[in-house]
């Protein structure tokens, strides 16, 4: 398990959640991690856990919303590792409460949403690259949301920060491609994390699962696998993309399920014929 052997990775909201599990699989394919959070115990018990089980890793407290504090993250990262070659920009997301429909926001919760999820990744890439650059490399993972794909009926600023993140994935890989540093987004669907658990009455939750394709919900860890296929030298040939990672959430007709109880039962077989419905027009 080497895909990412003598990787130094620095990796955003790493103390729990889907970035917890990026740092965990990043370190058992053999990359020195850097577990950056502003909840400094969480930081602590991650890098604690990877280096229990025989990693290497270095907690570090970060305000994302502080550019002189994402810094002194990279900063350490060089004075202990040698500088990043890859960056996981993974911190993210808006309050529900405040983030409504267009009329009924909160416009201060906009200007938050802007800085903790585009500032942020922004100010990541640039203090990251010009590492990067005299490494010979790198790559670049941010995380934005299948709320950047589709319209909703609330979480406005969130679904508009996330299409920002996507475009700003877009021109990072284009303006540095030629210093061999590759860009990617990993758009999430509904994921388990302990945030949406804590948050999320159930009723809620049941209605992420029936809105996928498959029957179930992502655990952080199928996000944390698509991070270390693109942080990975397997994804070598992969820039400036978004990966959708939502258990078919966004990919089918919304109609689907209604379609789905015009199927005969699976054991009836093949050649069945369906009853008779009257006319129908499909144009």
């Amino acid at each position: 398990m080497n895909r990412m052997r003598d990787k130094t990775a620095v990796i955003t909201g790493a103390g729990s959640g889907i970035g917890r599990a990026a740092a965990e699989l990043m370190s058992a394919e053999g990359a020195r991690v850097v577990v950056a959070d502003h909840d400094a115990r969480a930081a602590e018990e991650t890098a604690a856990a990877i280096t229990a089980a025989g990693g290497v890793a270095m907690a570090v407290t970060v305000d994302v919303m502080n550019e002189d504090s994402i810094a002194d993250m990279i900063g350490a990262t060089v004075r202990e590792f040698g500088g990043p070659h890859v960056l996981c920009n993974h911190v993210g997301g808006t309050d529900p409460r405040a983030d409504l429909d267009l009329l009924r926001m909160d416009m201060a919760e906009f200007d938050r949403a802007v800085g903790l999820n585009v500032r942020s990744t922004l100010l990541g890439c640039r203090h990251a690259i010009p590492h990067m650059i005299r490494a010979g490399g790198g790559s670049i993972v941010n995380t934005a949301s299948v709320a950047a794909l589709v319209g909703d009926v609330t979480q406005i600023s969130y679904g508009a920060v996330k299409a920002a993140v996507v475009n700003l994935t877009k021109s990072i890989a284009t303006q540095y491609g030629p210093d061999r540093i590759r860009c990617n987004a990993i758009a999430p669907g509904a994921v388990m994390t302990p945030a949406l658990e804590r948050n999320l009455p159930s009723s809620v939750v049941d209605s992420l699962r029936d809105g996928n394709a498959l029957p179930y919900l992502g655990a952080p860890e199928d996000i944390a696998h698509a991070m270390v296929f693109l942080g990975s030298d397997e994804s070598r040939y992969l820039t400036g993309q978004l990966l959708v990672v939502d258990g078919g959430m966004t990919m089918r007709s919304p109609i689907a399920a209604g379609r789905r109880a015009m199927l005969p039962p699976a054991s009836d077989g093949p050649g069945h014929q369906l009853p008779d419905q009257g006319t129908l027009l499909v144009e």
